[in-house]
């Protein structure tokens, strides 16, 4: 199977899985008359709460506060799916809302990395490669569009994989943190450190994977126009 053809798959059981869990969400909040740049502005102000509850070491808050954490951060990924969906069954896309919505989600991504490095999750050196690496991922896929390469579920890692990887590591961290504290008197500290080096390497290989998948159809496209 080409990369064009599991992209195409990706896609599509993205798009099943998407329809199984948004749909009676998104139909109540067509009924209500929400558009898709509120949508978008909603799942911003999420990620910024986020952000802040992370600045203030809110995955070690004591337990009945501990999991606002993973709770905004799954409606901040649930809006991010809304709006999109909202937009395509209201037939209102359109090219200010996408790039709204685009620049929307790189300040969300800014404040969450922010926000755990502020909280002391890892240092400023490791917050900034991990904010290169997807600033990286989103822009190959903007240059490469811009060629007229359809990039739409190419790469592991793309923003709804990452905000899903996020908030079961936000889950993991403040159990294991409250478990290891009750139980042995000390909290566990290093399942960050080793979901960061994991996560480091997979956006890594979403990068190696654009870029591979880009070159390819430029090549083809070149290849093309010289026929």
């Amino acid at each position: 199977m080409s990369k064009s053809e599991q992209a195409n798959v990706k896609r599509s059981n993205q798009r099943r899985i998407l329809n199984k869990f948004v749909d009676l969400p998104v139909k109540l909040l067509i009924k209500h008359g929400f558009t898709p740049n509120i949508l978008s502005f909603c799942g911003f102000f999420c990620s910024i709460t986020v952000a802040v509850l992370l600045a203030w070491g809110g995955l070690h808050f004591p337990f009945p506060l501990a999991w606002i954490v993973p709770f905004v951060m799954f409606w901040a990924g649930a809006f991010d799916a809304f709006d999109g969906e909202v937009a395509r069954r209201t037939g209102n896309i359109s090219i200010s809302g996408a790039f709204l919505d685009s620049n929307l989600d790189r300040l969300s991504d800014a404040a969450i990395i922010l926000g755990l490095v502020m909280g002391g999750y890892f240092n400023y050196v490791i917050g900034y490669v991990i904010l290169f690496l997807i600033i990286m991922i989103s822009y190959i896929r903007a240059r490469a569009e811009n060629e007229g390469i359809d990039m739409k579920g190419v790469g592991f890692m793309e923003r709804a994989e990452r905000l899903i990887i996020f908030w079961f590591a936000f889950i993991f961290e403040f159990w294991i943190y409250f478990l290891s504290n009750l139980f042995y008197g000390a909290p566990f500290r290093l399942f960050f450190p080793i979901f960061t080096v994991i996560f480091t390497g997979l956006l890594i290989l979403t990068i190696i994977q654009r870029l591979l998948f880009s070159f390819k159809s430029l090549y083809k496209l070149e290849a093309h126009d010289k026929n």
